[in-house]
């Protein structure tokens, strides 16, 4: 295969034909979505460089300059995916079957695994199961591809890790026994039930934040994150198990969902925000009594994302995050402040990070883009995209002088940017992160608006600054021609009552603070336009305690 390779690329035809396939490959798929705003940088990121990084880098390479390792990450991939749905959704198919083919008989999964052995690494992390249903979920509701569900794969067999073990680097064994993409999704959601003295789910060996692997480690340690995230994904997926004659899984799905909301507003809320966990002592972490990690930015950020959170309290989290750990000044969202350093507190090997580097309070930039999503969810126009220009790596290049500071790459995305002098303002491990496919969905789902539903329905709820006059967007139904360009605009001196939306000339449905747009694969050129008036756009409509 080499030789013959090599014999048809001495033809210089060949080479230049195979070129001009690559550049077509890379036009199909990245101009499945295009937008034009008062924003250029956003423009810049949007139309090329998120997915292709997202796409090129994590899910093709699975390494870069600070990463070279080629493991699939049971949660990071499953995460980028959901940034492909809307151009490529196969490929989020794909991921979904080749996440769930690495789950163990018994609901736990691997945390990483490199292929092809399948050697890697079984944890006790609270988190990386539950991507899962959450991503089969969303998947669904996109593209309106239920058949997933009853796709089969086999599960893995190995014994279940040693009372005080965190993990194990092992080669497992692909079982016998196979199951559904449903049966695999509660298993994994059944398996995180169990919750600790204060009503809410154990935390074992870590949550998202990695680092933070000895808050629960002895098994009794509670995370408030899992919280907001086990809380809407049982949520979303009860639907399914109705749908499929489980009516009394669905109904105990919704109860825990019911009964975590409860849990979080009674024990987790400490005055002013949301606290972030307890320890296996029973002591807060992520509270107003801790010397650090007083306030932490996901468990703020996902009471409003899941709609759980008392609107009143999530409004006031909110202006925490906005007040204690956005630094518009040095263009940094942290993830948390103080960070880790002499406190007697030990939440794990995120302590051994020098403070304000990576996820030890700098700014982790896979959690600011939640921060962001959040403040677009709660409606705060002035807040969302202006956050979203202030992440984007090509403010970080606009002058010789923030050149010199940040001193990565200005077209790809950083995992993290450093919140402490003498790095402040740095960024650090740029192309491999998962912020890349989070900016995309924040900027087009939670900035624009723009949302699909059951591959047949476009929704539209923008949260545009005020001083924006409006947007165009492009989208290209993938595999085919069918083309819809939706021109919004907000009409000078203020907002009307009402909006008006049309599609090629017939009034569109405007409801719920949407405008709905019916999708035709027809191969046409279709043209909606939007003139926005108080009654479409992100309203927070979580529920109080």
């Amino acid at each position: 295969e080499a030789r013959a390779l090599a014999r048809r690329f001495r033809q210089i035809p060949a080479v230049y034909e195979a070129f001009e396939g690559v550049l077509a490959y890379w036009d199909r798929l990245l101009e499945t979505i295009e937008v034009k705003t008062p924003d250029a940088a956003m423009d810049l990121m949007l139309n090329r460089w998120l997915l292709y990084q997202a796409l090129a880098c994590r899910i093709w390479s699975r390494s870069a300059f600070y990463q070279s390792g080629g493991a699939y990450g049971f949660r990071d991939q499953l995460q980028d995916v959901m940034a492909l749905v809307y151009a490529r959704p196969e490929i989020a198919r794909e991921q979904i079957l080749r996440a769930a083919a690495r789950q163990f008989k018994e609901g736990d999964v691997q945390h990483w695994w490199h292929p092809p052995t399948g050697r890697g690494v079984r944890t006790l992390f609270s988190d990386d199961l539950l991507w899962l249903p959450y991503v089969t979920s969303f998947y669904i509701r996109v593209t309106g591809d239920l058949s997933v569900l009853d796709e089969v794969v086999p599960f893995l067999e190995r014994p279940p890790l040693e009372p005080g073990t965190d993990e194990a680097y092992i080669q497992p064994v692909v079982s016998s026994e196979t199951g559904t993409i449903y049966e695999h999704c509660i298993r994994a959601l059944d398996r995180s039930l169990k919750t600790g003295r204060h009503g809410l789910p154990l935390m074992g060996s870590g949550d998202w934040n990695d680092g933070m692997n000895r808050v629960g480690h002895r098994g009794q340690g509670e995370s408030v994150w899992v919280g907001w995230f086990l809380l809407i994904t049982l949520k979303n997926f009860a639907g399914f198990c109705a749908a499929r004659g489980q009516a009394p899984r669905a109904q105990t799905y919704r109860e825990h969902a019911e009964n975590l909301r409860r849990a979080i507003e009674k024990n987790a809320w400490d005055g002013d925000w949301y606290r972030r966990a307890y320890f296996d002592d029973g002591t807060p972490l992520g509270s107003a009594q801790n010397d650090e990690c007083r306030i932490d930015s996901i468990v703020q950020s996902w009471g409003v994302i899941s709609g759980a959170a008392d609107p009143h309290r999530a409004a006031r989290a909110m202006s925490a995050v906005e007040e204690y750990l956005i630094r518009r000044g040095d263009g940094l969202v942290l993830l948390f402040t103080p960070p880790f350093d002499k406190s007697t507190l030990n939440p794990g090997y995120i302590k051994g990070y020098v403070p304000g580097v990576r996820e030890n309070g700098g700014q982790y930039t896979h959690g600011a883009l939640w921060a962001v999503r959040a403040l677009a969810e709660a409606g705060r126009a002035g807040r969302a995209a202006p956050l979203l220009a202030m992440l984007s790596p090509v403010r970080h290049a606009r002058t010789a002088a923030t050149v010199a500071v940040y001193q990565v790459e200005p077209y790809v995305v950083a995992a993290d940017v450093y919140g402490v002098a003498p790095h402040l303002g740095r960024g650090g491990w740029t192309w491999y992160t998962g912020s890349a496919g989070w900016m995309f969905r924040v900027a087009v789902e939670s900035v624009l608006g723009l949302t699909m539903s059951g591959g047949r329905t476009l929704a539209l709820r923008p949260c545009l600054p005020p001083w924006w006059p409006g947007f165009t967007l492009r989208y290209r139904l993938p595999g085919e021609p069918t083309a819809y360009t939706i021109e919004v605009s907000r009409p000078r001196g203020g907002r009307p009552p009402t909006t008006e939306a049309d599609l090629d000339g017939a009034p569109l449905e405007v409801r719920d603070g949407a405008v709905w747009i019916p999708l035709v694969r027809d191969g046409a050129e279709h043209r909606v336009r939007v003139r926005l008036g108080k009654d479409v756009g992100p309203v927070y409509r979580g529920r109080r305690s």
